[in-house]
């Protein structure tokens, strides 16, 4: 792969990394954490994504395409990564290695999530409260999706840190170190929404 190509394949990666994937994220957590209000709050607000205009357009060009290249380009860069959290344990050598780590476990459970509601739909199920009940009333699918849920927010909080200094908005160590704090709270933030939706459902 030559040096250009690899360039724009990376700016290209972490873009998408965060618009749309990541702002799918985020509206994806809203709608789950609708759950705590109960069954009825939950599926109006699924009843009403599902009645978007051109949504099998929309999910293809804005959620899936997306979600293949960010994926198994990242597997790429996951799995050529030279991690040295051995020899240096700095934290950002941690995020580093941790960010690879997440990406592998969020690509597994996309795929997984994908399958266990997507692809039920299109076999005849209906995506509602009672679906994702009888989902997660397992308590190990329960835990592996709450790891997963994890996986997700940490990628996410810790590849926007790497967007902005990617892309040249946080260019100084102080802009750095704030810009650190303010993703970490996106985490703590992000988790919070993500595991007290998916505990609405059991």
């Amino acid at each position: 792969m030559s040096t250009n190509r690899e360039f724009l394949y990376r700016k290209l990666h972490s873009l998408l990394g965060v618009v749309p994937l990541g702002a799918f994220l985020v509206v994806h957590f809203m709608i789950n954490y609708q759950a705590v209000n109960g069954p009825d709050a939950y599926n109006q607000a699924a009843g009403f994504m599902e009645k978007l205009p051109f949504l099998l357009v929309m999910e293809f060009a804005l959620i899936y395409l997306p979600i293949l290249f960010h994926g198994v380009y990242g597997l790429y860069i996951a799995f050529q990564a030279k991690h040295n959290t051995s020899s240096y344990s700095y934290f950002r050598n941690w995020m580093f290695r941790l960010q690879r780590i997440t990406g592998v476990i969020t690509i597994i459970f996309v795929a997984w999530h994908i399958w266990d509601t997507r692809i039920q739909k299109a076999l005849g199920a209906k995506v509602n409260f009672d679906m994702m009940a009888n989902i997660v009333d397992n308590p190990v699918v329960l835990v592996l999706y709450i790891i997963s849920i994890v996986a997700a927010t940490f990628h996410l909080a810790n590849g926007l840190w790497s967007f902005l200094v990617t892309w040249g908005i946080t260019v100084s160590p102080r802009s750095q170190q704030i810009a650190t704090y303010a993703t970490m709270a996106i985490f703590v933030v992000m988790t919070y929404i993500g595991i007290r939706a998916i505990l609405a459902f059991v």
